[in-house]
């Protein structure tokens, strides 16, 4: 399928608007910095502008999004590691989404340490546990965005899901 350049420009900005907020979300819950996180995100839809025709369906840019998404945080979270810069702001993150129930007001506290200790992951354990519970991707759509099998998916989100309760639990004692 051949587009124009005015074809490919429309569906670019269309393409943008309609996920530039997950493209930040994800960036943010891995980077932990609004400010790199803004700068993934740059950084993905201008490689989006520049491989659109390539793309050929929805589907393949939300998939290309989100593996782009994280693979330039991941490398962003290790460029930060041998080059450590000023910690970040706890209270410049937005809140994670309650998902208990509508009726019960999330507690602010709970939410931050929970913030914290997403944040104290190594990069790849924080990666699968965003895409897993925020982005709500399965392991096997996971497996394909990161390029790892499946089982190896599940075995991180397991000992990713037994090391926070231990960190909690430590934390409340």
């Amino acid at each position: 399928m051949t587009h124009s350049f005015e074809d490919n420009d429309q569906r670019f900005r269309t393409l943008m608007l309609e996920h530039q907020s997950m493209v930040f979300s994800i960036a943010l819950r891995i980077l932990g910095d609004r400010s790199a996180a803004e700068e993934a995100a740059q950084d993905v839809f201008i490689e989006l502008h520049a491989k659109l025709g390539a793309l050929a369906s929805d589907e393949h840019v939300l998939y290309w999004l989100r593996r782009v998404t994280v693979h330039r945080s991941i490398d962003l979270v290790r460029r930060r590691q041998r080059r450590p810069e000023v910690a970040m702001d706890w209270n410049e993150l937005p809140d994670l989404p309650d998902l208990s129930s509508a009726s019960t007001q999330p507690d602010p506290l709970l939410s931050r340490r929970l913030q914290q200790l997403v944040s104290s992951l190594p990069a790849v354990a924080r990666t699968i546990l965003v895409l897993r519970y925020q982005e709500d991707m399965s392991p096997e759509e996971i497996s394909g965005t990161l390029d790892m099998p499946v089982a190896t998916v599940k075995s991180h989100l397991q000992r990713t899901l037994r090391l926070l309760r231990e960190k909690s639990t430590r934390a409340l004692r």
